[in-house]
């Protein structure tokens, strides 16, 4: 019709054609290129959901813990603290800080094995982001959007690079939880439902349960099954040429045809029985504090060794409080560092001893930190106004660290990072132009990045 014209020629027509990429890449059965030489091929993201405290972690404060006690005039930035100054009570970390590694970089002592692996990990000590309660905060770090729906991360990337293997997803999110954002923080949102994350397993539940069921038929026999997936293949055909341009009916049949190839090549990948005892012992697998997410980041490294380009690997529960949010009770953080400290210096071992780490980009890091005052006896608040968060291989910085909060580890004050920014950098690491990426929708240009972002070209080797 005049002036009109097709969804494929929308995309052909928008984002420099761009976006046409994708959907041409999928209908071939290839997948579309970088806009530029990458440094890396996948993302294993670790998400510790709840805001680890960086001043009881990796930002080493002195004048905190000389201050230790100390009421401080602290402007609120939550609620019915919002603009209000009031007097709070600095409170020094709770665990010991040593320096480690050839760099020196200072560790505390809830993470003695990511103290091990310091030569390795790229800090950015100057993070601050938007939204101040878990929901927000959490759906701006995985959409870049506090309230709006708007496409994850992962499918992001999934829509502009596609997938290294057609036989598995593109993007696959490990044991998310369903609140803070549940669904929305590995959704696509407005872009090709093709792109959304698909969930394995669930926050809550044992990570030993966490796979793809019914990846197997036990009724049927191979010749049989290839019979019936070819009838039901050629139906679909059928019915997406009547219905002409269907984005929803589109990835629907791919959905069914990725499930059809998925009972070969899943199943393997999945299997952890396949590796060695001492990779198990490697992540804390058969260890009671470090099995259950030693279990999650050996299960992301087959997948990104198999193919699968973002993978998110969460760290979640599905109570009031996030595991890491200790309003009340700053010890906890033991007991999270426990579980997760282990598993994650031993996929970066892993990946080192691999040859991985060099074209895999590790994302470590929380949706905030935490305030350098008390709340309570020994909790601390929320705080999106500095933290602390750490990349390792892709091409970054191994034992560098980037920017600073103030002396007491309240806000960023140098080379500060903002979560636009850190997207930004990302997808840059991958071959993507943040500002090239878009989706035309509603009437207008969207991206990750929204109308912000800048390349933090400082963390690069």
């Amino acid at each position: 019709m005049d002036g009109l014209f097709s969804r494929r020629e929308l995309l052909q027509r928008t984002a420099c054609g761009f976006g046409s990429l994708a959907l041409s890449g999928m209908l071939k059965g290839q997948d579309p290129v970088p806009m530029f030489p990458p440094r890396a091929k996948r993302v294993i993201f670790i998400f510790m959901q709840g805001g680890p405290s960086h001043v009881d972690t990796f930002d080493y404060k002195p004048e905190l813990i000389k201050r230790d006690g100390q009421g401080i005039d602290f402007t609120g930035v939550r609620f019915g603290t919002f603009g209000k100054v009031s007097k709070r009570r600095l409170m020094k970390p709770l665990w010991d800080f040593k320096q480690h590694g050839e760099c020196g970089r200072w560790v505390s002592d809830l993470f003695p094995h990511q103290a091990q692996i310091v030569d390795e990990l790229c800090f950015i000590r100057s993070m601050h982001t938007d939204g101040v309660a878990h929901g927000p905060a959490t759906l701006f770090m995985h959409t870049g959007a506090t309230n709006l729906v708007r496409p994850s991360m992962g499918s992001w990337i999934s829509y502009g690079l596609g997938t290294l293997n057609k036989d598995l997803p593109g993007f696959v999110s490990l044991c998310p939880s369903a609140t803070k954002g549940g669904p929305r923080n590995y959704a696509s949102a407005f872009l090709p439902a093709v792109h959304q994350g698909t969930a394995v397993g669930a926050a809550g539940k044992p990570a030993s349960k966490a796979t793809i069921r019914h990846m197997t038929n036990t009724v049927h026999a191979g010749e049989r099954q290839r019979r019936q997936f070819e009838l039901l293949r050629a139906l679909n055909g059928e019915q997406l040429r009547r219905a002409g341009a269907d984005d929803r009916l589109e990835a629907e049949v791919e959905s069914l045809e990725l499930a059809w190839r998925l009972q070969s090549a899943a199943p393997a990948v999945f299997d952890l029985s396949r590796e060695s005892k001492a990779t198990l012992d490697l992540y804390g697998i058969g260890e009671k504090p470090t099995d259950d997410f030693g279990r999650q980041c050996l299960l992301a490294r087959r997948m990104a060794e198999s193919g699968v380009r973002y993978v998110q690997v969460n760290y979640g529960d599905e109570s009031a409080n996030p595991r890491w949010d200790q309003h009340g009770n700053m010890p906890l953080h033991a007991k999270h560092a426990r579980a997760t400290d282990k598993p994650v210096a031993g996929l970066i071992r892993d990946l080192k001893s691999r040859g991985m780490l060099e074209d895999t980009l590790v994302w470590w890091g929380g949706e905030f930190g935490r305030t350098p005052f008390a709340q309570g006896k020994d909790g601390r608040d929320h705080n999106p106004r500095g933290f602390t968060t750490w990349l390792a291989g892709g091409g970054t910085k191994p034992g560098f660290a980037l920017g600073a909060t103030d002396d007491i580890g309240h806000e960023a004050v140098q080379d500060r990072v903002h979560m636009h920014d850190l997207h930004a950098t990302i997808l840059h690491i991958l071959g993507i132009d943040h500002e090239r990426l878009t989706y035309r929708y509603a009437g207008r240009d969207f991206r990750l990045t929204d109308v912000h972002g800048r390349v933090v070209r400082e963390l690069f080797a």
